[in-house]
């Protein structure tokens, strides 16, 4: 009995692995782990946002203290877990998100969506307007460094704002609002498989993740170039 849960353990693991190496469709060097895989995804996933608040979802810096404010403070404000925060509190989540690196401190003053309450001494983090366009990505290549891991994203948008011919649709656009093509919400898990089918339509951004205290942080940001059809 203990073999038969024991050889069920690992074909569901081996199982659970074909299913992430599916769905994020990458391009990855020999060495990296699922496990490495994963971590990298969550993170980018923490910092990437919308481009109707921050103009790109993830813009080009060569520095993270290059990196455009708007941007890193709204990266900040969507991984708080509080709403109501001291200067403090906010300066410790900027340190764990971008790490070492970073030197920029945030406005005493506050900003847009981060408005200094002058009789709490706090910073309210205030609503947002959001259409219906989903900005992710789709992982295509990872490579290992001394310090941590040069990774190549394909930037997409799904548009959930459309009905035709009366069924529901995602729209997958990129990111010069293009429509490539669509997919039925029935099966959204299609989109990044449909992406890679036409990823030389979508652009591409190469990233630099620094490793510290296991864990990841965002060095640089950078157009990539055409990406490559594995």
């Amino acid at each position: 009995m203990k073999k038969i849960i024991v050889i069920i353990i690992i074909l569901t693991i081996i199982f659970s692995g074909m299913i992430i190496y599916k769905n994020i469709a990458i391009n990855a060097s020999y060495n990296i782990s699922i496990q490495e895989i994963n971590q990298i995804e969550t993170y980018i996933t923490k910092i990437y946002m919308w481009k109707e608040i921050t103009n790109e979802a993830l813009p080009e810096f060569e520095n993270i203290n290059q990196a455009d404010e708007m941007w890193m403070w709204e990266v900040v404000k969507k991984n708080l877990e509080d709403y109501e925060l001291s200067y403090e509190q906010i300066q410790e989540k900027a340190q764990e998100l971008f790490g070492s690196d970073l030197t920029k401190e945030f406005p005493k003053e506050g900003t847009q969506y981060l408005v200094y309450d002058k009789e709490t001494n706090k910073y309210q983090a205030t609503n947002m307007g959001l259409d219906q366009e989903e900005d992710t990505f789709l992982l295509n290549t990872i490579n290992k460094t001394e310090d941590g891991y040069e990774v190549q994203i394909v930037e997409y948008l799904e548009d959930y704002s459309q009905t035709i011919n009366g069924e529901e649709s995602i729209i997958i656009r990129n990111t010069q609002e293009e429509e490539i093509g669509k997919i039925s919400t029935s099966e959204p898990e299609q989109a990044k498989e449909f992406v890679k089918s036409n990823i030389d339509k979508f652009s591409q951004k190469k990233l630099k993740l620094k490793m510290e205290n296991q864990k990841l942080h965002i060095v640089m940001c950078q157009m990539g170039q055409a990406p490559t059809i594995h």
